[in-house]
């Protein structure tokens, strides 16, 4: 076992352990530069609401389509198709947050598994 070659943002030394044949952690491994590039963008964005403030919108869509249905300024038919579409857009923002959901508790799993690798290494 050996600590990291890397030098932190302060200039100090990494006290990372890591096994043979590594000579770097996960932060400071040049190979891994993309990887975690990618997941701090990945984190970026979900932290924003994507899709949530367009809830309200799709909100007032439907409750404006309602009272126009309702007042005869438009077909029955054609409200019909309009509200299926404002679902199929409440289905899809549902998806994303979902999807993101699932991406941001494997980042995370990887994360964990990452760290309990190198503390076992290092125990």
């Amino acid at each position: 076992m050996s600590r990291c070659a890397g030098i932190k943002r302060d200039g100090g030394r990494c006290t990372v352990i890591v096994p043979p044949p590594q000579t770097r952690c996960y932060q400071h491994d040049p190979q891994r530069a993309e990887e975690r590039k990618r997941n701090a963008s990945r984190g970026g964005r979900s932290k924003g609401r994507r899709g949530i403030g367009e809830i309200p919108d799709l909100k007032s869509q439907l409750e404006d389509l309602a009272a126009d249905v309702l007042d005869g300024k438009v077909a029955t038919g054609v409200g019909a198709v309009v509200n299926q579409i404002i679902n199929t857009r409440l289905r899809a923002i549902e998806q994303e947050r979902k999807i993101k959901e699932t991406e941001e508790l494997e980042e995370r799993i990887s994360d964990l598994e990452a760290l309990n690798g190198e503390q076992r290494w290092g125990a």
